[in-house]
């Protein structure tokens, strides 16, 4: 059985984009673990629209999927802290997942700025602020050669190992969410695993989810009929 914490939470850092479902549901597991003292998390952003484009450069004309949300989760991290960021966090990337809202959308941001009990003059603040971008352009260089994409953990510091995953469908509580850390960060901190991967046969289970297929139908029902 997986005993409860009773040294010091370990001091992790996640790297994040609020537009990837499947992020969203390891960091919700992540923030249950923080809740229970297991870890105490760091945040960190990866653009995964500026990961996967040719160059890796942070355009704010052209990268507004995901970008304007995490320029406002940077300048609440830095204003009011990690605990805060992590909270705002969940709220901008549950409107989409949750709920199907578009998160590129300024009334998403808003709504997630309310729900989180943050001023919604953040949104403004960060956008209107170019500096913004260009720290969350430096911040995704610190990681940009090591990571696969998002979620990554790292571990022990800015030297420990970073790890993308683990990718997980449901979210895990308890004893279960416990001990699936245990095992994943036994296997990011062994020097001999390069990679553990298996084929996806399941989307992450999220409503978001379910409401975006329901809406796809809808259309694609529409379209045939026309």
């Amino acid at each position: 059985m997986t005993q409860l914490p009773t040294g010091p939470p370990v001091q992790v850092t996640i790297w994040v984009d609020p537009g990837c479902p499947w992020c969203f549901q390891t960091a919700r597991w992540a923030r249950g673990l923080e809740a229970d003292g297991v870890i105490e998390l760091s945040w960190c952003f990866l653009p995964l629209e500026v990961h996967n484009s040719e160059p890796k450069v942070l355009d704010v004309a052209v990268h507004t999927w995901s970008v304007p949300a995490m320029r406002v989760a940077l300048l609440v991290r830095e204003e009011l802290g990690q605990s805060v960021a992590g909270r705002f966090f969940d709220a901008v990337a549950g409107r989409q997942h949750h709920r199907d809202e578009r998160l590129r959308l300024p009334e998403t941001i808003r709504s997630a700025l309310v729900q989180a009990d943050l001023p919604e003059s953040y949104l403004d603040r960060a956008l209107g602020d170019e500096g913004t971008a260009h720290r969350l352009m430096a911040e995704y260089q610190t990681i940009a050669d090591r990571a696969i994409g998002v979620p990554t953990f790292q571990l022990d510091g800015p030297e420990g190992p970073a790890v993308f995953g683990p990718v997980i469908v449901q979210v895990p509580e308890g004893e279960a969410a416990r001990e699936l850390w245990e095992h994943f960060a036994w296997l990011a901190r062994n020097e001999n695993v390069y990679e553990v991967k298996r084929e996806r046969s399941q989307l992450p289970d999220l409503d978001g989810i379910r409401l975006a297929q329901a809406r796809r139908a809808a259309r694609q029902a529409a379209k045939a009929e026309s």
